[in-house]
Parts: C-alpha cells; structure tokens; sequence
C-alpha cells in the first residue's frame, strides 16, 4: 500500500440528527516514511506548544529539587511527576524571577505569559484591575503555526479550564489565562461536553442525540473502509484511538449523581454537595485534549488547571474547608520550612498529581517511533513563587515534554543570577522551532534562552 495514501488531516464523517459529524484519525503507519520518523511527504512530525497553568504558588521548600543538572532528585511536590515515570521528560527551571514585579498575581501572571508588565486599568479595593499588555506566549506560538499552509490545523488553538474560577474583580489577568490582548482573551472551556461537541463538529448537534447516539455509530462505513485498507498494525492502533473515543463518550454519558443540580444534567461533572469533581473532570480534559492533539486538531493549547489567586477548595486535602488563595494567607509558616503549611502543601502535591495524569496521557499516546509528549513542548507554571508571601522570585517553572527532541529533558537548571523568567519562555518557543530572537518587552525582555536544555 502506498504510505502517502492518506493525509495526515483525514476526517472520517458520518450524520447524527441531521448534523454533520468528524472524528480525527491518529497518526498511522501510512501517514509516515519509511523509517517512521517524518510524515510521508517528507515533512517533520508536528511539534506542540502548551501552557499548563495553576494558581497560587508553591512551597519552595518542597518544590525546588535538590542537586542540578541530571543528577537532581525531587521534593515532594514534584514526586507524582515522578512517580509517574516522567522524568526524562521533565526540564524543571528555578533561581529565576519576573523583572517586572510591582503586585505579585498580577506582575506574575502577565510576565510569565507576556514576559511584560501587565497593563493598569483601574483600582477596586485595596488593589488593582487589570489586563495583559499584549497576546500571551501561546497565541504567539499559534501566529507561528497558523502563518505556514503545511503546518495551519483546524483551530488555531484550544483553552481549557478544570477548577472553577472563584476570584475577584481584577480584571482579565485573574480570571482567564490566554490572551489575543488587552481586554481580549481566550475563555477556557470548562465544559466536558462542550469541548467534546467542538472537537467532533457537533455544535449544531441536540444535545439529546449526543447523549443518545455515539459519533462512532455514525461512521462506521468509513471505519470499516479504513481498516480493511491499512496494515494490520495500523489497524490495532485505529482500534485504540476508538476506544479512547468510546471512553470518553461512556462517561460523558453517565448518568449524574443524585444530588447534582438538575438544571445542568448533561454537565458531565456537577458538584457532588458542593464540592468540584476536580480529578474526574480533569481526567476527561485530558483525555478530549490528547485525542485532540493526536489528531492534530490544534497544535497550540493552554490548560487553565485553577486560576491566578485562585479561591478552588481542595476539599480532598483533610481539614481544608477555605478556598486555596485564603488558606496561603491563613495557614501559619512554622520554624521549619520543611514543614510548613501542610494543607497548602497537600494541595499542591495534589495539583501535581493532576499534571501527572495530563503528561502520562500525552506519553501514552504513540506517535511514529515516539509520543505526543515528546513531541510538545509544554510551559508549566503558576504566578507565584510563595502563596503566603506572594513572592516573584525563585519563580516555580517546569518545561515538560522533549519539543521534538530540542529539549534535553532529564536536567534541573538553576540560576545563580537570579535570571529573567523571559529566558525560560524563550527556550519554549525555540524547542517548539519558533525562530524568536528574543521574548518580553522592556525589563522582561531576554534574548538568551538557557542553551544547556537545548539540543
């Protein structure tokens, strides 16, 4: 069979309702070469570029991993990463600080996504409103996909949301992640089923069909078709990627608890006596998002995990009943910073446990000789260093993923400089082949990125 016969954007379509469906295919055997290591038209694999993004901070303390290089070793807040078997994709960056500094969430959300300080528009309070100066690092990545026909996908990009925004009024800088500009972002979608109907084209679609029909029912003809045109190991890995499918339908399916409030049922994931469904939901974002990325959908996306200041109880976490932002402010630091706070400490660890499920998703999913993990470049990191401190310094910054094999992987790098954050976000966006040279604007501009991660 000729390797070249199908296109790496094949779409297999079926009716539900009247409504036109699409599910995406993973990348086959007969999409590449012959050493499985570039499509088949000679092009590279395609690279992604991610932002996964959580409020509040960490503890230092049990952040920061012991020794540099390849012989580091984590502290408990990273140990699920870990434990999950992802080291050598991991690039954790420390010693580094936001230069443009003047009100910690605000000057932390705007320069670890902007690399500028973020842009006044008024007070409210005993504080300030505001909104990022220019588009954020994602959306810069996006003009780079987009500007090329070989590598533009269907979206330009997609913004995903877990825990629910319970913030303030301190304008778009607080509340959403992904910005086009000032006063102009790009709302994360915090609905299961929303994301589900958009990836698969079913916008137009009644929900009840949804709930009823699966979209794999709908094309079963052009599945039966494909398989008996593909080799047989690209048929097993078919068989997969429609498991995945059929997975995530079961669930959105799934009847809701009996004290979820009725007037949302198909909301996949309501609050159990008011508490979010925070793993669950971030168990299928995850799963939609790797399935959308398998089937290069988008090749740029954030992941809004929980806010800037976020006030999301990790009511998991024995005894914490105050939102996340309150508890870093109430929760007393002891004499020895090995110990303090438990409760925020635990949510943190927790909130890496999250990140954890997201990579090995990611890892997981084959790709030529490869995976999409290794094959992304993936800017983890929140808007401050300490919660209760609201610190910018010794900023908590985590590149996962191997950019395509540019990014070395497996290696602690610390600064003794007390470098400018911008020159993390600068050795992103030349590991996903973004030929910037340099990143920020005034005080949070760099134009070196940190050569020892780079291959």
């Amino acid at each position: 069979m000729n390797r070249s016969h199908f296109n790496r954007r094949t779409l297999l379509r079926g009716m539900i309702a009247g409504t036109t469906v699409g599910v995406g295919l993973p990348l086959l055997e007969s999409m590449l070469d012959r050493h499985g290591e570039a499509l088949a038209q000679g092009r590279p694999l395609p690279k992604r570029f991610g932002v996964w993004f959580w409020g509040n901070g960490v503890r230092r303390a049990q952040w920061t991993p012991n020794g540099t290089g390849s012989g580091w070793t984590p502290r408990e807040e990273m140990q699920p990463l870990l434990d999950a078997g992802l080291r050598t994709y991991l690039s954790p960056i420390t010693g580094c600080e936001i230069k443009t500094a003047t009100h910690p969430h605000h000057s932390g959300m705007a320069g670890i996504m902007t690399g500028q300080r973020y842009h006044q528009l008024g007070t409210t309070r005993d504080t300030i409103v505001t909104t990022f100066a220019r588009q954020s690092i994602d959306q810069y990545a996006a003009d780079h996909v987009m500007a090329d026909a070989a590598t533009r996908t269907r979206y330009r990009s997609l913004e995903l949301g877990v825990c629910r925004f319970h913030g303030t009024d301190e304008g778009t800088t607080f509340q959403h992640l992904s910005h086009n500009g000032p006063n102009n972002p790009n709302q994360s979608e915090y609905s299961p089923l929303s994301v589900y109907q958009r990836l698969f084209a079913m916008s137009g679609a009644p929900q009840v069909a949804l709930a009823r029909q699966s979209v794999l029912s709908a094309i079963q003809d052009d599945i039966r078709a494909l398989q008996s045109q593909v080799s047989a190991s690209d048929r097993i890995r078919l068989e997969q990627h429609f498991d995945s499918v059929r997975a995530i339908e079961a669930r959105l399916a799934a009847p809701p608890p009996t004290c979820a409030t009725p007037m949302r049922p198909l909301d996949s994931y309501p609050d159990d006596m008011g508490r979010e469904a925070i793993e669950a939901k971030n168990r299928v974002m995850s799963d939609l998002l790797a399935l959308a990325l398998a089937c290069d959908l988008t090749r740029v996306f954030s992941v809004q995990f929980s806010t800037c200041g976020a006030g999301t109880v990790f009511w998991m976490v024995p005894g914490l009943r105050n939102g996340m932002h309150q508890q870093c402010h109430d929760e007393r630091a002891s004499a020895d910073p090995a110990t303090q706070q438990p409760m925020v400490h635990a949510a943190t660890t927790f909130t890496m446990q999250q990140l954890a499920y997201f990579l090995t998703r990611l890892r997981d999913t084959p790709e030529g000789t490869t995976n999409v993990l290794h094959n992304s470049t993936i800017l983890c990191t929140t808007e401050l260093s300490e919660g209760y401190a609201h610190t910018n310094d010794e900023y908590p910054i985590l590149l996962a993923g191997r950019g395509g094999g540019s990014l070395r992987g497996n290696y602690h790098w610390r600064s003794g400089a007390r470098d400018n954050t911008s020159r993390a976000l600068l050795t992103a966006l030349r590991s996903f082949g973004h030929p910037a040279a340099s990143y920020g604007v005034a005080e949070g501009a760099s134009s070196s990125p940190i050569a020892e991660l780079l291959v």
